[in-house]
């Protein structure tokens, strides 16, 4: 079961084949939407070292990184065991 937690943007990496699909524009529409209603759905991390990987949420991660905004809710997954 995923549990929301709240966690800090900067703590957050982005792998640059993930970054490299910002649409800004859709970034911005977002922004805006956020300022309005908050942030609905967490992204999407898993933890590597002190920090995280961002696995889903570019564009969330992103708006709320030009709003300024210091943190944002996530879920953190655990990589299955086989």
């Amino acid at each position: 079961m995923l549990v929301k937690q709240s966690l800090s943007i900067s703590d957050i990496r982005v792998p640059a084949k993930r970054g490299n699909t910002l649409d800004a524009a859709r970034r911005d529409l977002l922004a805006e939407d956020l300022i309005e209603h908050g942030q609905t759905t967490p992204i999407q991390v898993r933890s590597e070292g002190s920090g995280y990987i961002l696995i889903e949420g570019l564009h969330r991660l992103e708006a709320l990184r030009l709003l300024g905004e210091i943190r944002i809710d996530a879920y953190l997954v655990r990589a299955r065991q086989h």
